[in-house]
């Protein structure tokens, strides 16, 4: 059995107040009614978890498809869902064209498929990713998305018309864009780490003006320019002190006053390219520092103590690219080369490992007790996580998952390469 690291790291922050880590709920959910919206990347709680819904456990091309729609261009952006509409971005493969998708939740069909943003000498993206890989988000009344350095776009989500657009917030991704928006009281924020600068900024949902924007404070001019970067997105959670906002970047965790972008700790680690958002449970955040060897930190505040420090560490078999889930007092995790884990929250000792085989990116979600997990080979793959990996069920279809899933009422919506699929019953 593997037994987590415990241990303190180089760490900052003003005197504070103990205070308890609560995920912020984003959008209204009850175990009374399945989940309608499906606001952002990771869904209305941020990680991963389906309120009410009545998920299928069984499908295949030929049962439980309620539709099937060819998909332009290419892109690894989760769907996001509201009203009558599914929400997505596309691009060229070659990044020259940038591209908004909505289409009915009820049938598929395509009802707008509009470029937004032409880009004359886009950088070169690492071949796993696209040049639409991070997720809109959606308050209800807007749809916003994103494309990195190459533009943000504010729509209606209902007449599908641009209300504002910026092509101003650059960085050098390297690699491509990653990073997810998220919205804090009418602000939508992201993360802007690249190889070039490093900050997080904040813009007015009505206008897209600037409202803040915070450099990293992490003196990076010791390392290449490689480990300089990251594409993670942020996660907001509720405190005795108020709400703050965990956001992992290269070489080092922060944390922020969502309102205004002002820091109130850091952590540093070495690890760098991190994709997994946080997940938080019990007055710890978990957190994956880097892409190569990644490790998870479980981040805890203890009574008044001014040091920051790391509970444990958790060093086998992380996830590079897909987020991790809580699942009771469990966290859950799958390596991008199919080891599905299970780790104590409190302590970060191993439950048990499973090799489920496949190659992952996509996220998992949780729903009634289980937890789906999806592969890039086109298999799903279903456990009731609890003294042992228990698989229910195993589900494939023709393209595996790149872009995390959405959820609509009781069906799973999934997006693979060539096709945007409804599942349900």
């Amino acid at each position: 059995m593997h037994h987590a690291a415990r241990t303190r790291l180089n760490a900052k922050r003003p005197s504070m107040k103990q205070f308890c880590l609560v995920p912020i709920v984003l959008a209204l959910t009850s175990v009374a009614h399945a989940t309608e919206a499906w606001p952002e990347f990771r869904g209305p709680t941020g990680d991963g978890h389906v309120q009410g819904s009545r998920l299928p456990t069984k499908w295949s091309e030929t049962e439980n498809v309620l539709w099937k729609s060819k998909l332009p261009g290419r892109g690894w952006s989760t769907p996001v869902i509201v009203g009558e509409r599914i929400w997505m971005t596309s691009a060229t493969d070659d990044g020259h064209e940038l591209t908004v998708l909505s289409v009915s939740r009820k049938t598929g069909a395509i009802l707008q498929q509009q470029k937004l943003f032409d880009v004359d000498a886009p950088e070169p993206r690492n071949k796993m990713n696209s040049y639409a890989s991070p997720s809109p988000v959606t308050d209800g009344e807007h749809v916003y998305v994103y494309y990195g350095t190459y533009g943000i776009a504010c729509l209606d989500a209902e007449t599908g018309q641009v209300v504002w657009s910026r092509r101003d917030v650059n960085l050098d991704h390297q690699e491509g864009p990653g990073s997810s928006l998220i919205l804090h009281q009418g602000r939508l924020i992201f993360h802007c780490d690249g190889r070039d600068v490093q900050f997080l900024t904040a813009l007015e949902c009505k206008t897209g003006k600037t409202a803040w924007q915070t450099k990293r404070s992490l003196d990076l001019s010791g390392v290449g320019d490689y480990s300089r970067k990251a594409f993670t997105t942020p996660l907001i959670v509720k405190t005795d002190e108020g709400e703050r906002m965990i956001s992992p970047a290269a070489q080092g965790c922060y944390c922020y006053d969502p309102l205004n972008g002002r820091e109130l700790w850091r952590v540093s680690y070495s690890g760098f390219s991190a994709v997994p958002r946080p997940v938080v449970s019990n007055g710890l955040a978990f957190v994956v520092d880097g892409f190569a060897k990644p490790k998870i930190y479980a981040i805890r505040y203890e009574g008044d103590v001014t040091d920051l420090h790391v509970e444990w560490v958790y060093s086998q078999n992380g996830p590079s690219t897909p987020s991790p889930i809580v699942v009771e007092d469990r966290l859950l995790f799958v390596s991008d080369n199919g080891i599905l884990s299970s780790i104590s929250v409190e302590t970060g000792e191993l439950h048990w490992k499973e090799r489920i085989g496949g190659n992952f990116s996509a996220s998992p979600i949780a729903s009634n007790g289980l937890v789906y997990v999806f592969d890039r080979e086109g298999k799903t793959t279903i456990v009731r996580p609890s003294d042992s990996a228990e698989v229910v069920a195993v589900n494939e279809l023709d393209e595996g998952l790149m872009a995390s899933p959405a959820v609509s009422g009781n069906a799973l919506v999934l997006r693979t390469p060539s096709y945007l699929y409804c599942i349900g019953k």
